[in-house]
């Protein structure tokens, strides 16, 4: 992912965060997206396997938290994001 990618995605995952839209997803992807770019600089390797396990959980909040994890993680830009986003309905 090149620094303009990553700069790209930030900037609307920021935005559709704000904008009340999926906020626990896009808190998720947001880190994954900086865990994706950074490398193991960010954050511990203990936090990254925390997150990529949270989308096993039973609490919706930190499953949306690791869906959103695993899509920045996954290098998806925000164009296939929102549209897998779409096609689940929300």
């Amino acid at each position: 992912m090149t620094e303009r990618e990553f700069q790209t995605n930030m900037t609307a995952a920021k935005t559709f965060s704000e904008l009340g839209e999926d906020q626990d997803f896009w808190s998720g992807y947001i880190r994954g997206l900086r865990r994706n770019y950074h490398g193991e600089k960010f954050g511990t390797d203990e936090e990254h396997e925390l997150w990529m396990a949270a989308i096993n959980s039973s609490d919706e909040s930190r499953k949306n938290r690791g869906l959103g994890y695993r899509a920045g993680f996954d290098g998806q830009n925000i164009n296939q994001t929102r549209a897998k986003l779409n096609k689940i309905g929300r």
